[in-house]
């Protein structure tokens, strides 16, 4: 069950990593321009060797699949529809790197309604669900912590961007960044 699971991940991923340089050739046909290039490769590294460090906990240390797993699966099973969610609200705007369209109506739409940065949300929940569902924890306190890390530069650099060529700040400025702010959302 584990491999047929880091499978699917892996598929995921690589899917995603499909859409991201469809998105991004359209988008710098339209004018799009890139920023943050300098940490990307970091990310790309993280989130590889986070794969490959579950692999190797779990197949090394002969982990076994939580006893929490019904709950775990159903966590799992949310952070995707979330994701899926996040991406088709941003449609060909959605990037695995920072990439912003001068000019561009900001999408305030989906789970960007109520926060800045669901799409991490959902990575942050999943770098900690999937390890613990096969009681990797070195792997989730690890790669936890370098996610934290790695937000700590990309997130600021990303709004930066946003900020500067699009009416972002203005559009966003009630939204928390990962916590939603539901007051004054229904009030319209």
């Amino acid at each position: 069950m584990f491999f047929l699971f880091i499978g699917f991940i892996i598929i995921q991923r690589l899917t995603e990593l499909a859409i991201a340089r469809k998105n991004e050739k359209w988008m710098k046909s339209q004018g799009g321009l890139e920023f943050g290039s300098g940490h990307y490769p970091a990310m790309v590294m993280i989130h590889s060797a986070f794969i490959l460090s579950t692999i190797a906990e779990v197949v090394i240390l002969d982990r076994e699949l939580s006893a929490f797993w019904p709950l775990l699966i159903v966590l799992f099973v949310l952070t995707q529809l979330m994701r899926v969610w996040a991406l088709l609200s941003l449609g060909p705007f959605w990037n695995t790197k920072i990439i912003v369209l001068p000019g561009a109506k900001v999408v305030k739409k989906g789970p960007y309604r109520f926060i800045k940065h669901p799409n991490y949300v959902i990575v942050a929940l999943e770098l900690i669900v999937i390890p613990l569902m096969f009681n990797a924890y070195w792997t989730a306190a690890v790669f936890t912590l370098l996610n934290m890390i790695i937000l700590s530069v990309r997130i600021p650099e990303e709004e930066k961007a946003l900020a500067s060529l699009t009416q972002y700040e203005k559009e966003f400025h009630d939204n928390g960044r990962f916590i939603p702010n539901l007051l004054n959302k229904y009030d319209n």
